[in-house]
């Protein structure tokens, strides 16, 4: 099997974990049943052509569970189905799909904090959990976030991954606690794949999510994945990615609607 054909398998097996399957022809939904980001909907594997009609029900459906109308699809493995995306009227953003070739590249200085992947029980891992957020936009602090996470019970379902094995965390934790960057990967039959690797915006530019997807790669490494990917924001961000040894596979395309729609 393929590297392609692996993260396949991956991208539809591995959210059945925490989400129920709804089918909709050529494409299938996830549907979140615990606390956490919210799953999307993609490709069914079935062979048939999605149409715009097909991409619109889904999005009804979207609309009624509350959830983000979001899409997330691999160009090379289900090409067709962005012209109906379009079609319904959703923006689609490429983003490089790379996987890792090889070790990890290089250990990176962090003197600012302490890299290291988390147990269940680190004290960290709820502000770890935050500083994704923050840094993909969340509102509120750093702290409230975590606050609300821990409430809310989404800290523990991580912690219950974490002691499962089924997910792993890793952050950048400064002396007195605070954790600048965090990421994770869900290892799943040998795939895993990193994702979610942010650092809060005042401690950017110092090499944090660098040593962050470093220390999450040498630890799937030594949980026996073979397959590890990640997909970049950007090429400025694969860039980064590259010198860890990641290199480009396909690209993931992600469908989301605008504002206003």
């Amino acid at each position: 099997m393929t590297s392609l054909e692996n993260i396949e398998r991956y991208y539809d097996d591995v959210p059945r974990a925490a989400a129920r399957v709804e089918e909709f022809g050529p494409l299938r939904l996830f549907v979140r049943e615990n606390p956490g980001f919210p799953y999307y909907a993609r490709p069914a594997g079935s062979g048939g052509e999605a149409s715009v009609a097909d991409v619109d029900k889904v999005r009804a459906r979207q609309r009624e569970l509350g959830v983000p109308e979001a899409f997330e699809w691999v160009a090379e493995v289900t090409p067709g189905l962005r012209a109906a995306v379009e079609g319904s009227g959703l923006t689609v953003s490429e983003h490089p799909l790379m996987v890792l070739a090889g070790e990890p590249g290089p250990a990176a200085d962090t003197p600012d904090a302490e890299v290291r992947v988390l147990a269940a029980d680190d004290p960290a891992l709820a502000l770890a959990l935050a500083a994704t957020h923050v840094a993909f936009g969340a509102s509120g602090s750093q702290q409230e976030i975590a606050d609300r996470l821990t409430a809310d019970g989404a800290v523990e379902v991580v912690a219950a991954g974490i002691r499962s094995g089924r997910r792993i965390v890793a952050a950048a934790v400064t002396a007195d606690g605070q954790a600048l960057c965090g990421g994770s990967c869900m290892p799943l039959e040998g795939v895993a794949e990193i994702g979610g690797v942010g650092t809060v915006p005042a401690a950017r530019r110092r090499g944090l999510a660098y040593a962050v997807t470093r220390a999450l790669a040498v630890a799937a490494g030594e949980g026996g994945v073979h397959t590890l990917f990640l997909s970049a924001e950007d090429e400025a961000v694969a860039r980064m990615y590259a010198r860890l040894g990641f290199v480009p596979l396909a690209t993931a395309l992600i469908a989301e609607a605008g504002e206003g729609e």
